[in-house]
């Protein structure tokens, strides 16, 4: 059959690309699902965050050429997982693909993997980089490969299923089946099969394939070291998503973490220079609220810049400087109230430690609310 008979027939599957800065390799990957799904109706659905780079205005290029190409071009949001779920509800296709654009993963097994799927004897189909005969050598570095490794060991019992590789980012699965479920992925982090196969009400039938993972041509990585921690993220809007937002909840699990390096830095200052002079000992806890006050701040920076703000991260030293300084200054209200609130209590006589708790209370709902609009936000 010829590809232009193909193209006459109904759509039989849809494959999903989420981008970003994937520019140079949009062409070669549009030629390569080209010749792999030879016969097959598909169309290439590249979901993408509004890359710097123009890979959207490349996408739409293509298209200008091949009809079977489409771009959806995300403004104000970023995330790999939302993108894919976005993608998979805009196709009419029965089956549906996900898989990065980077030429990482092989579309020479989306006919094998669609075969399965039409079968009947597979609710989704997959390719793991663990497998038999697969390979991982594509990772870039062994710290990347042993934080995969990790994490799919943690996926494994989350799910319950024995795959080798659940958090692998190159499925297949009826539309239908993704549609169902889809408003109760939580589209948070990277691992959508994960997500797929937790929320799932039934245990899916898997089908499972080699995958010789292959090195990055071009483009920037959508992985990082966190894959560990993208994992946790995944597991925390599982079970805290519907009764208190995901960003929120992680926000007050580094807030905590903030709370434990403070309380170190204030113990550390008092113990050095608290009661040297009992007259002064107001003033030497209102230096040591304030610095530690000002070092708990940039550990919540960095520890949220780095998970909860994964999707949103600042990234280049200046870009660092300039959301720390915004970081500073939309918390600033919220540290005035800190310091100002836990000092006013240790003179009327609180301890220490109850009046720093207090103010830390106090100035972390202003914090919340500010730096996301502010540091990584609209308006950051």
């Amino acid at each position: 059959m010829s590809d232009s008979d193909a193209a006459m027939r109904p759509l039989e599957l849809a494959v999903v690309l989420p981008t970003r800065n994937e520019r140079k390799n949009l062409a070669p990957m549009v030629a390569r699902l080209d010749a792999a799904l030879a016969g097959i109706a598909w169309e290439a659905i590249f979901v993408d965050d509004d890359s710097p780079d123009g890979t959207a205005e490349e996408a739409r290029a293509i298209s200008l050429l091949d009809p079977r190409v489409r771009v959806i071009q995300r403004i104000g949001r970023r995330g790999l997982a939302s993108a894919a779920i976005e993608g998979m509800c805009a196709t009419a296709a029965p089956v549906v693909a996900v898989m990065d654009a980077d030429q990482q993963h092989d579309p020479a097994l989306l006919p094998q993997m669609l075969a399965a799927i039409r079968s009947g004897d597979y609710d989704l189909a997959y390719a793991s980089r663990f497998a038999e005969g697969g390979s991982a050598a594509g990772l870039s570095s062994q710290r990347r490969e042993k934080g995969s490794r990790l994490a799919n060991k943690l996926a494994r019992k989350v799910t319950g299923m024995e795959l080798s590789d659940p958090m692998s980012g190159y499925f297949m699965l009826p539309t239908d089946t993704l549609r169902k479920d889809a408003h109760r992925l939580s589209g948070i982090g990277f691992k959508i099969l994960l997500d797929i196969l937790a929320t799932a009400d039934v245990t899916l039938r898997v089908k499972e394939f080699p995958l010789e993972f292959a090195a990055r041509v071009e483009g920037e990585s959508k992985l990082d070291r966190t894959v560990v921690f993208e994992f946790l993220v995944g597991l925390y809007d599982k079970w805290l998503g519907r009764y208190i937002p995901t960003r929120f909840a992680l926000f007050g699990t580094i807030g905590a973490a903030g709370v434990v390096v403070h309380m170190a830095v204030l113990t550390a200052f008092l113990a050095a220079f608290g009661g040297t002079l009992k007259d002064y000992l107001v003033t030497d806890f209102e230096i040591g609220q304030t610095v530690a006050a000002l070092v708990a701040m940039t550990f919540n920076f960095v520890l949220n810049n780095f998970l909860t703000y994964a999707d949103k991260r600042l990234t280049g030293f200046d870009n660092l400087v300039r959301g720390w300084l915004k970081f500073g200054l939309t918390c600033s209200v919220g540290l005035l109230a800190n310091i100002g609130v836990a000092a006013v209590l240790v003179r009327w006589g609180f301890h220490e430690y109850p009046a720093a708790l207090t103010g830390i209370v106090i100035g972390s709902v202003w914090n919340f609310a500010l730096s996301s609009k502010f540091v990584w936000g609209k308006f950051k």
